[in-house]
Order: structure tokens, then C-alpha cells, then sequence
């Protein structure tokens, strides 16, 4: 039987060449006499290109001085190509001349590698030729990717048309899986990439010689290192390895790095399969990490870490139990951390059969039924992207199975005790994040303000929470809230007196600690009226560690920008402890010493002295300000709108004009929304001065009252250096107030001539 196969092969990179030459190998073994389409289209493989950007006009300059290696590399995939993959005796430049063509095939087999991506074609639309729609044999797809986690609507209306000629199809990514499930209504099998069909052995054989003599570590970076800097740095000085550098990236990743420019695939499977450790932030460079079994680690886009579910990445080392060796995570391995290959290997084996299985039943045209993956045993709960630390799974659990314990981030995420589990299911039905909210009316809004002078001066903004605090607690209440203790440590207490409610107030940027809390509103609500203050995510937490909203409980939720790390918090107390030589006894993140918009990072100490600075000029206030340690659930907060959990809502009232409340501004005002009629009959009680507001306005003034903040490019490596280095090093890299002159331009340039200016440096 004869197929023709429409995938990406004579494009320069090692992924393509690489899954190309697998793909062929694989079929042949099936028993299928296979030819690479030879189409070639929107790819360009010179070595200097006219260029059309100040950033290409640098590249040519340096391609130049690095000619003859550039040229060497050239012809190494030339020769590749010409030894390992079997091409159509004609090239064909356009769908009509492979229609003309009716080429003699019995299937036609797209895949792999982001043949299906839109994106990388003119216009911005899918090329029908990697859909084989010009031939009317039959069609299977292996692995394609679609290279994108979404498409847009007119796109899926086309790709539901191209799909209707498969009679299998399966993909590379969970997410292609639901893209095409959702254009077409098929299921589509998730498959290995085809590099990781071959065995090492069988790669080696397609190996050139040894490049580099000895141990060393090899880095292959396809964009710039970011995250990865730190653990090269460490792996070097650790090791004393030389860092031989495998040029996608051009910028040396390491001061001392060999550069490689001249590797076609044959040499590029030497290096990996001679390396001592790999760093790489390519998809095929963590594929032949794993096919030789080399210690390594791997680094993704922010997108990708931002949602872990649309990577290919994350996909292929969640499957072979590797998700620790990616960087800049709370679970990230320890640098010099065994592997457990057999049991990887028993893994990735066992992904292979399927895979295998599936391209067997398609060449045969015969069903297939896509393979689920084993059962978990542990509890279902939210995962590390959207697990949110409410640590009511902890508290529900009936065998103190469930433990909250911090991760290498500073956050606190639940570990389940798999001797004590009974799976009762208690903890998973307590989980907020894996249940759907009632859908509540929208919020009365208003801008609100204490009348006490006193209390509104302590408080961040208008003083709203101490009157509800008054309230509760001269109805003979208690009121749980978010206070520092002596070592700056976040945790909730419980407040039964007025006189201690000054521990309450105020902003704490940084997520509290609510070990025990749950169970101790519990026993309060047994007797009296308690008014529980927190996050959303926390109010949401109590309502399903209580299994409902018992009537003598009062929630406040918070217009909340995300809550940083209390490990990065804490080490930063340290820091300012050891700079000043002085122990902290008190801090306020926003203090009014200079008015309400003009708020003050204060620290006291232990000898009565006092620092104070504008917020966003401080360390912390600065890294805050760019939500740059936020838990990693935050980035996607589904509280990040108007259905709040709360029975109120409170923030700043931002956005207000120059000559609004012009009396009150100064002193701090409260965006105070009011979301159940529990909450409207408590607020028409409250000693507050209030004037109604637009809703409008006040998600104009509050972003994250409509949408979660954006996760900044730079977490990753902050976490990643956060992980090696020493804090002063960590702070004075990602969180110092820039140069002055940097400063000065930033109050000069408008922000779109400094979005120019960005794309300008980056080109």
C-alpha cells in the first residue's frame, strides 16, 4: 500500500526534520511504502534574507560574520534530508498542480508538527493542502497542531469543512483535541509527537559523530533563556561543566558559552545524546532530553504557564510523571534531583502503544478507541493553576488527611495523605474551584465613607469595614479578618472587641494564613453573629467548608488585584530587617500619611524609628504593583467580576474626577457594593455616609471587578531566580526602581511612544 504524507520537512529547524524522518520510519515498519509530498511553500531556508526590521538588519550582520558555520549548517540538513527522507520525484509550489497531478496514492496522512496552524499561513487562514483535500483518497491525520490554544469562530467554520474528509484524526495537544471536538464532533486521539515513536537506540543510529569531547552541559534555547539563566548559571558552577550552546537563540545564554552554529539534525542528536544535563526551552530539545535520558530542565512561554492545559508541553511531561522539571513553578525539581527513568520509561512505552495503536487502526481503516488515562487514586481537586490555597478541603476532611503545605513559591496548597484518604469524596465536594456559582442579581453600588475621622484616617480608604465590624460586634459578634503578627506573618484572627479591631483595618498585600480558621467560625456560629472578611476566593472557601450560608454569618469580600507569595513577603522582611539592622514591629502597605492617593509603605521598628515611601516606589510595591509573585490561580481568578461571593463587596473608590466628593477625597473613600439582601439589610443599619455610584464607573476605576490581572512575562524567571539565588540578588534584579534617567523619561514619554519604544528594543 502506498500514502503520501503533507507535513512540514524541508524547512531548517530540527523538529521538523526530525518528526519527518520518524514519521516515514514508523510507516514503513507498519508496512506502508510512504512518500513525503514534496510541497513547498512559506518557507524560506537562506541564510541572509532582505530584511525588513532594524532587529533582521542586526540578525543578516551577524549571520554574515558567522557565514561559513551558517553555510556548514545549511548543507548538513540538505545532505539529512536527501539520506533519510523519501520525497515525491517532483516539487509541487500550489494546490491546483497537486490536484493536476492525481497523484497515485492509496491514503494521504496529515501530520505532525503545526501543520494546522492558521497563524503561520498568509491572511491568517489554514492552507487546504495539509488537509490532502487536493486528492479524493482516503485521509487519516497523525498529530498535527493546531499551535494555538484557540481559534477564532470563521476559522472553526472552515476547519469543520476540511475535517469531514477524515476518517481518523488525531492530534498533539489536549487542546487540539477540543478544537477539534467543538468544529466537528469527532473525538480525536491524543498521540505522541512521531519523534518520540523511535527508540533512542534507533536515534542514535542517525546520529553523527561525537561533536564535543567530555561532560558538558548542553543548552539549546529557541528564544531568549529568561527563566533558564539562573539554572544554567547554578548547573555551571556546580558542575564546573563547560556550557556548550546550541545556536536557535542567538544571545549567549552563559558568559563562557560555546556557541554551535554549524549542527545540522545528525549533530544535533549527538549533542543531546552526549550531554551531561540540558537546559532548553524547546518542545523537541525536552523530547531528546527525555529519548537519552539526560537530566534536565525546560522552559515554556508565560501563555503556557498561564494555562497549562493548552501546552504540548506540559501535556507530554504531565503523561511521563516530568511536570517538576519545568522552571519557574512551585513544583520545580531541585537542581541536581535523580530522575526516575525506568519509571518514565514504562510511561512513555506505554504512550507508545497507544500511539502505535491508533496509526495501526487508521491505516487499516478500522475503529479506534481512543484510550483514557489511568485512574488517579488521589482526590480530585483543583490543580496548582487554579487551586486558590481556601484550605477548605483541608478543613472538611473527616480523617485529617489533607494538609496545607507551602510549596517552593511561598504558597500553601493542599497534600493528601494517601494512608489516611478513605476517598469519601468530602474534600472534592468541597473544592470551590471544581463546582459552578449561583448566578446571583448585579450589586447595588456606592461610594461610602466612615463618619469617625479617627477610623477612616487608620483605615486604606473610606473606613466602610470597621462600621460593619461595629456593627457585628455590638450585636454581640465576632469578626474574622486578616492581621500581621510580630513577625510580620499573615494569618486571620478572631476580633471579639472594638479596641482590637485597629489590627484589622487597612490593606495587607499578601495572602493570609487560614489554618484552623474555618473550624473556628464554625464554633463561633454555633452562638453568635460572625462577620468574616477576606478574598473572594476565601469567603467562596467558608460558604463550601460550611455546605451552605447559615443566617447569623456576614461575609465582606475584597476588590482583590491578587495575593502575593507570604514566603516572598516574608523573606522580604527579613531583607528590610537586615538592611536596617533593626527588627520590624509594625508595617502599613498603605498609609495615608500623604493623603489617600498618595499612599505610604510604613515600617516601624523595634527602636521606635520609622520608614516611609511612596508605595510604588518601595521594592515591594513595586513588584505588587506589576503582579509579579501573585499566586498562580490569580491570573485567571474567576472572582474577577460582578456575581461576588461576598454579601458585600469592598475596595477604593479609584476613578473618581478632580472635583468629585472634593471634601472627601483626601481623607480615602470605599467602593462598597452590596450583593444580597442579607447585606441590604445590614447596610441600611451602618453609620455611613453613602452617595449611589455607577456600576459602570466603578469597574472603570477597579479593572479586577470585570477581569483577572495579566500574568507578567517575568514570573517565571522571578520564580526561577527566586528558586537559586540569594533574595538581595533576586530583589535588586527584577524589583530596584530603574535608573534615573529611565525614571525621568517614564514621567515624560506617553504610553504609546513607550509601547514603540518596547517593540523597538525587543526587535
Amino acid at each position: 500500500m502506498k500514502a503520501g504524507l503533507v507535513t512540514f520537512y524541508h524547512l531548517h529547524h530540527y523538529g521538523a526534520q526530525l518528526q519527518a524522518a520518524a514519521t516515514q520510519r514508523v510507516l514503513g515498519t507498519l508496512g506502508w511504502d510512504c512518500d513525503i509530498i514534496d510541497y513547498f511553500v512559506n518557507q524560506d531556508n537562506r541564510i541572509l534574507k532582505p530584511p525588513t526590521t532594524l532587529g533582521q538588519a542586526a540578525g543578516d550582520i551577524h549571520s554574515a560574520l558567522c557565514y561559513q558555520a551558517l553555510r556548514k549548517r545549511w548543507q548538513r540538513f540538505e545532505d539529512f534530508s536527501k539520506a533519510h527522507l523519501k520525497l515525491t520525484s517532483r516539487r509541487y509550489g500550489s494546490w491546483k498542480e497537486l490536484q493536476e497531478a492525481k497523484l497515485p496514492y492509496d491514503l494521504l496522512i496529515s501530520g505532525s508538527d503545526q501543520i494546522w496552524n492558521p497563524g503561520i499561513f498568509p491572511g491568517g487562514r489554514f492552507d487546504p493542502v495539509f488537509f490532502g483535500t487536493f486528492s479524493p483518497a482516503r485521509k487519516i491525520a497523525y498529530a498535527p497542531s493546531f499551535g494555538s490554544a484557540h481559534i477564532s469562530e470563521e476559522v472553526e467554520a472552515e476547519l469543520k469543512g476540511y475535517l469531514e474528509g477524515f476518517s481518523h484524526i488525531s492530534v498533539r495537544e489536549r487542546r487540539g483535541r477540543e478544537i477539534v471536538g467543538r468544529a466537528s464532533g469527532q473525538e480525536a486521539a491524543v498521540v505522541l509527537d512521531p519523534t518520540l515513536l523511535l527508540t533512542a537506540e534507533e536515534w542514535s543510529a542517525l546520529a553523527s559523530e561525537r561533536m564535543i569531547p567530555g561532560s558538558y552541559i548542553l543548552c539549546y534555547c529557541i528564544s531568549r533563556p529568561g527563566a533558564l539563566e539562573p539554572y544554567i548559571q547554578r548547573l555551571a558552577e556546580e558542575t564546573g561543566l563547560p556550557v556548550i550552546q546550541l545556536c536557535g537563540a542567538r544571545r549567549k545564554v552563559h558568559p563562557k558559552a560555546k556557541m554551535i552554529f554549524d549542527a545540522g539534525p545528525a549533530e544535533f542528536l549527538s549533542l543531546f545524546q552526549n550531554a551531561a544535563y540540558v537546559c532548553t526551552n524547546s518542545f523537541h530539545g525536552t523530547v531528546f532530553s527525555i529519548q537519552f535520558q539526560k537530566p534536565f530542565f525546560t522552559g515554556v512561554s508565560p501563555a503556557e504557564l498561564a494555562e497549562p492545559e493548552h501546552s504540548r508541553t506540559f501535556s507530554l511531561l504531565a503523561s511521563l510523571g516530568l511536570i517538576e522539571r519545568i522552571i519557574g513553578k512551585g513544583d520545580t525539581a531541585e537542581l541536581r534531583d535523580d530522575l526516575d527513568w525506568p519509571a518514565v520509561e514504562k510511561r512513555l512505552e506505554a504512550a507508545r502503544r497507544n500511539s502505535v495503536a491508533y496509526l495501526k487502526a487508521a491505516l487499516a481503516n478500522e475503529p479506534y478507541q481512543t484510550r483514557t488515562a489511568e485512574t488517579d487514586s488521589r482526590p480530585a481537586l483543583a490543580d496548582r493553576t487554579h487551586c486558590t490555597g481556601c484550605s477548605a478541603c483541608c478543613g472538611v476532611c473527616p480523617r485529617d488527611a489533607i494538609s496545607m503545605v507551602s510549596d517552593k513559591e511561598g504558597f500553601s496548597f493542599p497534600l493528601v495523605d494517601m494512608e489516611k484518604c478513605v476517598h469519601c469524596g468530602i474534600c472534592t465536594a468541597a473544592c470551590p474551584m471544581l463546582h459552578p456559582r449561583e448566578k446571583k442579581p448585579l450589586p447595588a453600588v456606592f461610594a461610602a465613607w466612615n463618619r469617625d475621622s479617627n477610623i477612616r484616617r487608620d483605615s486604606t480608604s473610606g473606613g466602610a469595614f470597621s462600621a460593619l465590624a461595629d456593627y457585628v460586634l455590638e450585636d454581640g459578634g465576632v469578626v474574622f479578618g486578616a492581621a500581621l503578627d510580630g513577625r510580620q506573618h499573615l494569618r486571620h484572627i478572631a476580633c471579639f472587641r472594638k479596641e482590637d479591631l485597629w489590627r484589622l483595618r487597612g490593606a495587607k498585600y499578601v495572602q493570609s494564613d487560614l489554618d484552623g480558621v474555618f473550624q473556628a467560625v464554625k464554633k463561633c456560629l454555633e452562638t453568635r453573629h460572625v462577620l468574616f472578611s477576606g478574598t473572594p476566593c476565601q469567603v467562596d472557601g467558608l460558604y463550601r467548608y460550611l455546605g451552605g450560608r447559615p443566617e447569623n454569618l456576614t461575609t465582606c469580600d475584597l476588590v482583590c488585584q491578587g495575593v502575593p507569595s507570604p514566603g516572598v513577603w516574608e523573606k522580604m522582611v527579613r531583607y528590610i530587617e537586615k538592611k536596617r539592622g533593626r527588627e520590624l514591629q509594625a508595617v502599613r502597605f498603605r498609609n495615608k500619611v500623604e493623603g489617600w492617593k498618595n499612599s505610604h509603605f510604613t515600617a516601624v521598628y523595634d527602636d521606635g524609628t520609622v520608614d516611609t515611601h511612596p508605595l510604588f516606589q518601595t521594592e515591594y510595591g513595586r513588584a505588587f504593583g506589576r503582579a509579579l509573585f501573585l499566586r498562580p490561580c490569580c491570573y485567571h481568578c474567576p472572582y474577577a467580576c460582578m456575581n461576588r461571593p461576598g454579601d458585600f463587596t469592598l475596595g477604593d473608590l479609584w476613578g473618581l474626577a478632580s472635583g468629585e466628593l472634593p471634601d472627601q477625597q483626601q481623607k480615602g473613600i470605599s467602593l462598597l457594593l452590596v450583593n444580597t439582601s442579607h447585606g441590604s439589610h445590614i447596610f441600611d443599619q451602618l453609620p455611613l455616609s453613602r452617595q449611589p455610584f455607577s456600576m459602570e464607573r466603578a469597574i472603570a476605576g477597579n479593572p479586577r471587578l470585570a477581569s483577572p490581572i495579566a500574568q507578567p512575562p517575568e514570573r517565571a524567571a522571578f520564580f526561577a531566580a527566586y528558586a537559586l539565588e540569594p533574595f538581595e540578588q533576586v530583589i535588586h534584579k527584577f524589583c530596584a526602581l530603574p535608573p534615573l534617567p529611565v525614571q525621568a523619561a517614564g514621567k515624560l514619554l506617553s504610553p504609546e511612544m513607550k509601547t514603540k519604544l518596547r517593540q523597538l528594543l525587543k526587535k
